[in-house]
């Protein structure tokens, strides 16, 4: 009876042919996608209460973009009204909201809808997606949360004692009045150099604690003017020029990072001059130079992180956080300072995404367990075992000094293909990625990753997993990513069919399931 309700609990479900979840980049240019495919049939799962993702949730003091603006956007949503040549958060988010208002996406999005979990039914051959509002099944499922979406806390000794303000800078608090107060900033990442200087004239005293100094490159940013702005959109291809440009640089740039970590040379004496000019101090200057290839982490853009670091109401601790003891914070070198409020600069869970805890695949196991020892998928968007699922932004998609727009549309392509082969398949079908071609893609990928900057730099990045292995990063240029998910090979996936009858209960080992046809 029990087994029966259930059954016709599912029945009433809804039920739509692609589920997307997350509307951040990935997520709004996958529903874009769609639409233009002349799919209708899905809806867009948000977890809040607005689209924008990292760039909705990142609002900190000083959050902008370190690519440049006319790259940072879809090439078809060009915008020619960019304030900037690096943008802000508050204008790419509004980018976001005129991206989904211009290709009439609202219909589609379902805000507060957070997943909370997704099964495969194989019998059924579809996805069932449990949210925070109710469960219904797909087809498809396109997972687009990005990997710049959970926060990551260190675990530090006393962080639970600690009797002041505590907060991510993904999750600042605007209620939160800094001024005049002892701030503590733990990291040196992209996000810590943005707020340091942001935060820096207004607070009482501030105190970074740096682990690692990272590389930090002038950023040639300025206001785009009103003629740049006014022939951009009376003539719409000079946009396109300025963008294939900027395309252009970067992958002229990319065989430095990937294939000749020595030419990176020449890019560290710069880096070296640009803190010679802001740090006087010879002390303090050998403390925030790193002592690993440029490129090995991100490189970062500022031209006031350094001037703001110089003040007399900054403190650098060169041996990170080790311990908070009360109000007290002690660095790993026995220094001692006492906040009132500590803000987190610590990253995020990108080589343990936590989406991968709620995606259970076709034998019972979550993709987090299927992962446990590294993230691994056929051309970073699906994974063995998990048919009809598939990642924007997956592993090894990530890129080192070139726009991610660029690579998430990539693989709208693979998705949009993807699709259509179903279609061709017709009837009731779903693909599920080859365990040899899922390795066999990995194998060339980390390959590749052996002679990069990212592997023989002499740096521990957050572009590694637990293990060591590079599972973030793709190892090429953009333009070579985009022939590799150009088109579904069929070859690489096994095609399933419902089984005649209830399935058997069991389903024996990866690769013999019920219903697998050629």
């Amino acid at each position: 009876m029990a087994v029966q309700n259930k059954e016709q609990q599912a029945e009433r479900n809804e039920h739509v042919r692609v589920v997307v979840i997350g509307t951040g980049f990935g997520g709004l240019g996958a529903a874009v996608r769609l639409r233009r495919e002349g799919i209708t049939d899905f809806v867009v799962l948000e977890r809040s209460g607005s689209v924008g993702g990292t760039w909705r949730d990142n609002s900190y003091p000083g959050c902008a973009c370190d690519v440049p603006s006319h790259l940072y956007s879809f090439s078809f949503a060009p915008n020619a009204e960019w304030p900037r040549t690096f943008s802000g958060q508050r204008h790419i988010r509004a980018y976001l909201e005129q991206v989904t208002d211009t290709f009439g996406l609202r219909p589609h999005i379902r805000f507060d809808h957070e997943v909370k979990m997704m099964r495969w039914d194989t019998e059924r051959l579809l996805w069932e997606v449990e949210t925070s509002q109710g469960t219904l099944t797909a087809d498809v499922v396109v997972s687009a949360t990005g990997p710049l979406s959970d926060p990551k806390l260190p675990d530090i000794p006393g962080i639970d004692t600690f009797p002041g303000k505590i907060f991510h800078s993904a999750r600042w608090d605007h209620d939160y009045d800094l001024r005049g107060k002892r701030v503590a900033m733990i990291g040196t990442g992209a996000s810590a150099i943005q707020i340091v200087p942001a935060i820096q004239p207004e607070v009482g005293r501030l105190t970074l604690f740096q682990r690692t100094p990272p590389w930090v490159m002038p950023r040639m940013d300025r206001k785009v003017t009103g003629a740049e702005r006014w022939l951009h959109r009376k003539l719409p291809v000079t946009a396109t020029a300025r963008r294939g440009i900027l395309w252009g640089i970067r992958e002229l740039q990319v065989q430095a990072f990937t294939k000749r970590p020595g030419e990176l040379g020449a890019v560290e004496t710069l880096a070296k001059r640009n803190i010679a000019r802001a740090i006087k101090d010879p002390a303090l200057r050998a403390k925030l130079t790193p002592d690993y290839r440029i490129g090995c982490k991100r490189i970062l853009l500022s031209n006031t992180y350094y001037p703001a670091i110089a003040q007399p109401n900054v403190d650098l601790v060169a041996s990170g956080l080790s311990e908070i003891r009360g109000n007290t914070l002690v660095g790993a070198d026995g220094s001692e300072v006492e906040v009132d409020a500590i803000i987190f600069g610590t990253g995020f869970h990108v080589t343990d995404m936590p989406i991968a805890e709620r995606v259970v695949g076709d034998q019972g196991e979550t993709l987090a367990a299927t992962w446990k020892d590294g993230m691994n998928s056929l051309r970073g968007a699906t994974a063995a075992g998990f048919p009809n699922w598939m990642t924007i932004i997956g592993p090894n998609t990530g890129l080192g000094n070139s726009s991610m727009i660029l690579m998430i549309e990539s693989q709208l392509n693979y998705m949009a293909d993807y699709l259509r082969q179903l279609d061709v398949l017709g009837g009731k079908a779903a693909l599920d990625a080859r365990d040899a071609a899922v390795t066999a893609w990995n194998a060339k990928v980390q390959e590749r990753m052996e002679r990069t900057v990212w592997a023989t730099g002499g740096c521990n990045s957050w572009y590694l997993d637990a293990n060591g292995r590079n599972t973030t990063v793709w190892p090429g240029t953009t333009t070579e990513f985009r022939n590799a998910t150009r088109r579904v090979d069929l070859s690489e996936y096994e095609v399933l069919r419902p089984a005649p009858g209830s399935a058997p209960k069991d389903k024996g080992p990866r690769g013999k399931k019920a219903g697998v046809g050629a």
